[in-house]
């Protein structure tokens, strides 16, 4: 599907389904959100699901997450076509 990633705004890009709960920990049929697929993979190189389940659980708390955010900040000027690598967390 193509469309507007919610963390990124960027628009016009490939979405994939974000459980914002993970499904091995109980968000099978919780909240998901629609992100690029560069958004995506960046969320868990950061973070395991453990973290993501208790404390980054909402597309808002994604949005403000220091770490996230100046990805967030870089991310939004790329084109869209751009293939992006991504960086695995230090401390994951």
């Amino acid at each position: 599907m193509i469309g507007t990633g919610e963390l990124c705004d960027r628009d016009g890009v490939e979405l994939t389904l974000h459980h914002l709960r993970p499904r091995e920990l109980g968000g099978s049929h919780l909240p998901i959100a629609y992100l690029c697929k560069s958004c995506h993979k960046q969320i868990h190189a950061l973070y395991s699901n453990r973290e993501l389940a208790i404390r980054l659980n909402t597309v808002l708390l994604l949005k403000v997450d220091e770490a996230l955010k100046k990805y967030l900040k870089w991310i939004k000027k790329q084109p869209v076509t751009k293939a992006v690598r991504i960086r695995k967390s230090k401390t994951k």
